[in-house]
């Protein structure tokens, strides 16, 4: 991923008016980013969410009502869990690409199969969290901060789900051809593992926010408020 940033901001600031940069674009095959048309969808679907997720952030900070009470009632460690399972998850995707580099097939398909599970086993606690928050008489309207924590984490889920509908195609795939035919799928699990670390990425975003650092979040948006 480091190597696509580092020739996505070499070749803005590229020169093509100039004779040396005009030679060597002369002989260039015309892909300017050497990524596969699955990792391309997958920055298309960051662009859109990131946006999505930024305006349901923003909307939490900037709507906190003076009187909000700041002690967040429940502390549950489920939020933990969960949040230790998707960096299992990433740490599995991780392995996984590191296993295709190398040519290692052995143990991709019963590790895609642990991702699979992990990813099912983290929304069924995500769920069962929700159930947790409205048998203490949490809902979405009792409060600011509880409708954007139903938002973000339901919005969440949907893309986890988007993401395990395209896992289950391509585990599927991959689960009736022999081990050394897995090298053809790289593309596909290349982009999943990518995608799969933009929504841990955005999971500690909203979990720092709301729930580790969330009294202190709270008083600041008072104070700006204010």
């Amino acid at each position: 991923m480091s190597k696509f940033f580092k020739k996505l901001f070499g070749t803005l600031s590229d020169k093509p008016w100039e004779k040396k940069q005009i030679e060597t674009d002369n002989y260039h095959e015309g892909k300017t980013f050497d990524i596969s048309l699955q990792t391309s969808a997958v920055l298309v679907v960051f662009g859109v969410s990131t946006a999505l997720f930024t305006l349901v952030v923003m909307g939490y900070l900037y709507s906190i009502p003076v009187s909000q009470d700041t002690g967040y009632l429940l502390k549950p460690n489920l939020l933990w869990l969960n949040t230790l399972i998707l960096l299992i998850v990433t740490y599995f995707f991780n392995k996984i690409t590191n296993d295709l580099k190398n040519s290692i097939f052995q143990k991709i398909k019963n590790n895609l199969l642990i991702v699979g599970f992990l990813s099912y086993f983290f929304l069924f606690g995500q769920i069962f969290f929700w159930f947790q928050l409205m048998e203490n008489g949490n809902y979405v309207s009792t409060n600011n901060y509880f409708s954007s924590f139903y938002i973000f984490t339901a919005l969440h889920g949907l893309h986890l789900l988007g993401g395990l509908f395209f896992w289950g195609k391509i585990f599927s795939k991959i689960n009736k051809i022999k081990t050394d035919e897995i090298v053809d799928e790289t593309k596909s699990i290349e982009a999943l593992s990518l995608y799969w670390m933009f929504l841990l990425i955005v999971w500690i975003v909203f979990f720092l926010i709301m729930y580790v650092f969330n009294d202190t979040v709270i008083e600041w948006c008072k104070a700006l408020l204010s």
